[in-house]
């Protein structure tokens, strides 16, 4: 194992490890992405899950074209205009990739068909502002790539991903997607679905029991 790919590994698990951490008012929103190039008829040839704070609370797959709620948040968000404007951008990004998808492959590795490209969408929020955004992209299993948005900084954990780093670097539409889904709508959703999280994770109101009023002889008297 080299040097450059242990390093990569290192970089990428620290990365996701932040990416996962909610501490204090902290907060993130991942969106994992599972693109084919081929499928069977029946078999969607894209799935999405999306969580906050490492909770799911959506789904979605290019068979049913509509996202699913999950759990509590997704019930309480489902209707919202961020909702809507989610469910859009990512039916895009799903297409944007497959495009690349049948082109994109590893240096001296056979990835064979169909190729399964997995990308882990994630921004953070800290104090109310974006604190971190990243893209990991893996290949039919071969983590290959991470990219830091915020710094547009392209980090090859597997060595034979460079031509794909360079081709996507060229691909201007393709990079430009990316730094927007990430840096600017992630950052958008997770705020907006924080305000409804937030709510939904304030403690109900206690109510104060009763037990009358006293007199200093101690004999209950009405109040």
């Amino acid at each position: 194992m080299s040097v450059a790919y242990s390093a990569g590994r290192l970089s990428l698990t620290l990365l996701l490890t932040e990416a996962g951490k909610t501490l204090g008012n902290a907060h993130s929103l991942c969106l994992d992405l599972t693109i084919k190039s081929q499928s069977r008829p029946g078999q969607p040839w894209c799935r999405v899950q999306g969580s906050l704070d490492t909770k799911p609370f959506l789904q979605c797959d290019s068979d049913s074209n509509k996202v699913k709620p999950l759990g509590f948040l997704g019930k309480e968000v489902n209707d919202t205009k961020v909702w809507t404007e989610l469910s859009q951008t990512l039916a895009e990004a799903g297409k944007e990739l497959k495009m690349v998808l049948p082109v994109t492959k590893l240096d001296k590795k056979e990835t064979g068909d169909p190729r399964i490209l997995q990308v882990k969408m994630c921004c953070q929020r800290e104090a109310e502002q974006c604190s971190g955004a990243s893209l990991h992209f893996s290949l039919n299993g071969w983590t290959v790539l991470l990219l830091d948005t915020r710094s547009v900084t392209w980090t090859v954990i597997d060595p034979g991903a460079k031509s794909i780093k360079e081709e996507w670097e060229n691909n201007q539409e393709l990079a430009e997607c990316f730094r927007k889904i990430s840096t600017g709508d992630c950052s958008y959703w997770l705020r907006e679905f924080l305000e409804h999280w937030e709510n939904m994770l304030l403690p109900e109101p206690t109510a104060i029991p009763s037990f009358g009023c006293f007199s200093l002889d101690y004999e209950k008297v009405q109040c």
